[in-house]
């Protein structure tokens, strides 16, 4: 962004905003979303699961962060992490994370020359989205909306049954009992997250 000029004005005279900025706090916790490329639905395939469960293993053994929260779609994933104190950067592990799945996922994916020029796969959109959890009333909020969200898509009638969840782990955490989102009015996990 240019010095001296808001965000605002830039918008105004049309020059380019697309460099949104990202809110860095060390030792945040943070929820995700990341999607695949053009939607594809890799992850009803197990091997692709383990794979990305692989990729997650390998880069916090690189770059250690907890993952308090997750769920795997076929097309889509959401989770929270905890980073470690004094680190903030979640942009490199998602980096680490995408780049190890993509070089040993064998699916076979439509690769357009500005992927090719960019050295991508085709198998993960180019961003992710984020969302810096405030306080516990924001992290249970995105916990439920991560543990219904097989529910809301149809995948599911009760979050216990979607096996690629922490929801059974958070069950037996005792954070929720094990018939939670089975009876919920849908109208209460409403979040627009996606």
């Amino acid at each position: 962004m240019e010095s001296g000029r808001t965000h605002q004005q830039q918008i105004k005279q049309g020059t380019d905003v697309s460099d949104y900025r990202r809110n860095y706090t060390k030792g945040g916790t943070l929820f995700f979303t990341a999607v695949t490329y053009g939607r594809n639905p890799i992850f009803l395939s197990e091997n692709a699961v383990e794979l990305l469960n692989k990729s997650f293993q390998y880069v916090v053994s690189k770059r250690p962060f907890e993952i308090d929260a997750m769920v795997i779609l076929p097309d889509h994933l959401h989770c929270i992490w905890t980073l470690p104190e004094n680190d903030f950067d979640f942009s490199l592990r998602w980096r680490l994370l995408k780049s190890f799945f993509s070089r040993k996922y064998l699916g076979t994916m439509t690769i357009t020359e500005s992927m090719r020029e960019k050295r991508e796969k085709g198998v993960w959109q180019r961003r992710f989205w984020e969302h810096t959890i405030r306080d516990q009333q924001d992290y249970n909020r995105h916990c439920d909306y991560i543990h219904y969200n097989p529910v809301k898509h149809g995948f599911v009638t009760s979050p216990g049954d979607w096996v690629n969840s922490s929801f059974r782990r958070f069950v037996d955490k005792g954070l929720y009992p094990a018939d939670w989102g089975c009876d919920v009015d849908k109208g209460l996990l409403k979040m627009n997250l996606e």
